[in-house]
């Protein structure tokens, strides 16, 4: 038997995907929060890469994967709708072996036509140049190492408040029932502005004022305070410091918002790093 040239067994295998992706009904998928940090994390071995790939091994393998990174903002909401995305190096000052990274996991064009047909409430775009960015396959590449699960972006619009992103989560929520793993990758504290980068290696320096919000976002949590958490620019001073501007917090409001009333919240990676970084991951399950 002939072998088929690496291109035809990509489009063979894209064809495979495309007959298995069918989004029937299955058991519903957890929700996660992936604190993703420094880039650097792709390809170091410490104690955040061994949390992600600890929490792996709690994961059913879902159908595909949908991220709300904190590295894609738009005016507007978009999807990645391309059969194959680029593993894109959105950073500078790195080592070379960073850039060397590549997670060529298939896209899903069926999932972002039923992301686009789930929102009713504003018109989600099709994009089909964007990729997977640091704050998606940094991370999911300690959750699936094979890169064998389809997974596409979905954009942040820049315009809108926490509260508009959390309205806009809750219409996603089917999608957990039809094999879709669901992640928010950004950080809950995130401040570059403040960071101790002399203390990056130094495990657990924190700034009083980081700590202080980090205690008060896991308490809001436990709660199921989430209407705090979209406000959070009215808890005080330390959470104003935590969250400069929201890019990295709002991954963590799509995923609060997919919490069901039965499902509690397992927090893990729990630690601030350079004083203003908090690495704070967190698992929605079935309680």
């Amino acid at each position: 038997m002939a072998l088929l040239p690496l291109g035809a067994a990509a489009m063979k295998l894209n064809s495979l995907y495309a007959i298995s992706q069918k989004f029937e009904p299955t058991e519903r998928m957890p929700v996660l929060f992936l604190g993703h940090g420094n880039p650097m994390n792709a390809i170091d071995t410490n104690i955040f890469t061994q949390g992600f790939e600890s929490i792996a091994k709690t994961l059913p393998k879902p159908n595909a994967i949908l991220c709300i990174s904190a590295h894609w903002e738009t005016k507007g909401t978009y999807v990645t709708a391309m059969e194959n995305p680029k593993t894109i190096h959105d950073f500078g000052g790195f080592p070379q072996a960073l850039f060397d990274v590549q997670y060529p996991a298939p896209g899903s064009p069926i999932l972002a036509k039923e992301i686009k047909k789930s929102i009713s409430s504003i018109n989600v775009e099709l994009d089909y140049d964007w990729g997977l960015d640091h704050g998606t396959w940094s991370v999911i590449k300690f959750l699936y190492p094979k890169a064998d699960i389809p997974i596409i972006q979905m954009s942040i619009d820049y315009s809108q408040p926490a509260s508009y992103h959390y309205a806009l989560a809750k219409e996603l929520a089917s999608l957990r029932r039809k094999g879709v793993l669901i992640i928010g990758s950004g950080n809950s504290v995130h401040n570059l502005g403040t960071a101790a980068w002399d203390k990056m290696s130094t495990p657990g320096y924190a700034y009083e004022w980081a700590t202080i919000a980090n205690e008060k976002i896991k308490d809001f949590i436990i709660k199921g305070d989430h209407n705090s958490l979209i406000n959070f620019d009215k808890q005080g001073r330390e959470m104003l410091l935590a969250v400069p501007t929201p890019e990295h917090y709002l991954p963590m409001i799509y995923s609060l918002a997919l919490q069901e009333k039965d499902e509690q919240a397992v927090f893990y990676n729990d630690s601030i790093i350079a004083g203003s970084l908090n690495m704070l991951s967190i698992k929605f399950e079935k309680i």
